[in-house]
């Protein structure tokens, strides 16, 4: 049996501590199924991004006649898309094959490990054990328990990125940040998109009001059916049918596509590696359970990222990998800060969030809100935003931060600002110190935050 000071699992943002361990000296395994870079590389942001941003091109000029722009698209190639989009990742993949086979003290075991005693872990037939183990194994689609779901071919945010041709109809099950993504890159491209949501709204955990306009947008192409639970699914000729129980009219609905595609949750990967034959726990909901300082309830075993199931973003895996490798190898340690965690989904239009609701913020604080829309500013009015919106949540009493959320273009890009005043400790002071430029979009975060109201 070989035996590393280090074992990592998981190609994601595992390599942060494969990198770091190597640098420090150790030897180091490093776990994974493949392909190398794991879910944010291989099916997720990467490759979700480099579709997104020719539909959103698409949507720009389709809105460009409120500017007074007569425009139209003559040809959408699709597979010219989906082949640009596999580029850089297969370029990726090459670099870090390379690095992988010249690398002393190191060895890439590939495929499905999974533990058989305490720090041990069998992987093709071979047994390796740790002194110190970082578990970043990820998540996978959730599969809802559908009838016939077993019995037809479905899309996934997995095998998606395979299609050779573009479906006439789509119906999306779910309506979360996966879901909306994908609803707004194939009614771009031409599909006819249904998204089937159990929720009362989109994006559930979002501000209310956001829901209600990224509903009110994307239902101008699209059909939106809120509060469904889908019951069963079966093939009829060449397309799919799919039948659906209205939660609010007790009535049944059917809806006939050429793909469906499943984006109604993730599943944490922890099952497939028997984590519990190494004295780790995992919860109700199986991912693996960590305390402050991302420790599992084993000795020398850390877990982080989308296995532990808090906040299923890379930025955030990233983060915690460094400050499980930092307590893991340090002699003090430091808790993992999720005080300002922020997020954004690339659909259209964009949305952007930082910090707690004002439904959460309510529960502990007295507090202050803050609205203005794009076309409260030069550029937004040029623009002519007229229902994108930010929204801004500050204590009353210490005039710190709580929350930050935006809808409408370049959400992502404005709200950073916000990120990095609540880095620092959130007093709003911090936001108006710099200079803004006029006229210029971050001019919203200060007309949001000047409007502070007791709501």
């Amino acid at each position: 049996m070989k035996k590393y000071d280090v074992i990592v699992i998981g190609s994601g943002s595992g390599g942060e501590i494969a990198e770091a361990a190597l640098t420090s000296g150790f030897t180091v395994a490093w776990v994974d199924r493949g392909p190398l870079g794991g879910t944010c590389l291989n099916v997720g942001c990467i490759p979700s991004k480099m579709l997104v941003y020719p539909a959103d091109r698409i949507m720009e000029i389709k809105e460009a006649e409120k500017l007074g722009i007569g425009a139209e698209i003559k040809d959408v190639d699709f597979r010219a898309i989906m082949e640009h989009m596999k580029e850089p990742i297969r370029e990726r993949h090459e670099y870090m094959e390379k690095g992988v086979k010249n690398t002393k003290s190191f060895h890439y075991y590939k495929g499905v490990g999974h533990f058989i005693s305490d720090y041990t872990i069998e992987i093709n037939g071979e047994q390796i054990k740790g002194e110190k183990i970082f578990i970043g194994s990820g998540a996978r689609p959730l599969i809802p328990l559908i009838k016939g779901i077993e019995n037809i071919d479905y899309l996934t945010n997995e095998n998606v990125f395979d299609l050779k041709k573009l479906p006439d109809t789509l119906v999306i099950i779910g309506g979360g940040y996966i879901a909306v993504e994908f609803a707004h890159f194939f009614s771009a491209m031409g599909t006819k998109v249904t998204i089937l949501q159990r929720s009362n709204r989109l994006i559930k955990n979002s501000e209310p009001e956001i829901s209600e306009l990224l509903k009110k947008q994307m239902a101008e192409r699209m059909d939106i059916y809120l509060n469904l639970e889908v019951l069963e699914v079966k093939k009829q000729d060449n397309k799919i049918t799919v039948i659906a129980h209205d939660k609010n009219t007790k009535q049944e609905k059917t809806f006939t596509a050429d793909e469906i595609m499943i984006a109604a949750g993730r599943k944490s990967n922890a099952d497939l590696l028997k984590v519990e034959n190494t004295g780790v726990e995992t919860g109700e909901r199986g991912y693996i359970k960590v305390n402050e300082f991302l420790e599992t309830k084993k000795r020398n075993i850390w877990a982080f990222g989308d296995a532990v199931g808090k906040y299923m973003f890379k930025h955030v895996a990233n983060e915690e990998a460094l400050v499980a490798w930092r307590n893991a190898v340090h002699g003090h340690k430091a808790p993992m800060d999720y005080n300002a965690v922020p997020y954004a989904v690339f659909t259209y239009p964009q949305i952007a969030a930082v910090g707690l609701t004002e439904e959460e913020a309510r529960k502990d604080h007295q507090i202050l809100v803050g609205r203005a829309k794009y076309s409260d500013v030069a550029k937004g009015e040029a623009m002519m935003e007229m229902e994108g919106f930010a929204k801004a949540i500050v204590d009353k009493k210490d005039r710190k931060i709580l929350g930050f959320h935006i809808i409408g273009p370049y959400a992502p890009i404005l709200i950073q600002e916000v990120i990095n005043a609540m880095a620092l400790g959130g007093q709003l002071g911090y936001i108006g110190q710099g200079m803004h430029i006029h006229p210029a979009l971050p001019e919203l975060i200060l007309r949001t935050f000047g409007n502070l109201r007791e709501p």
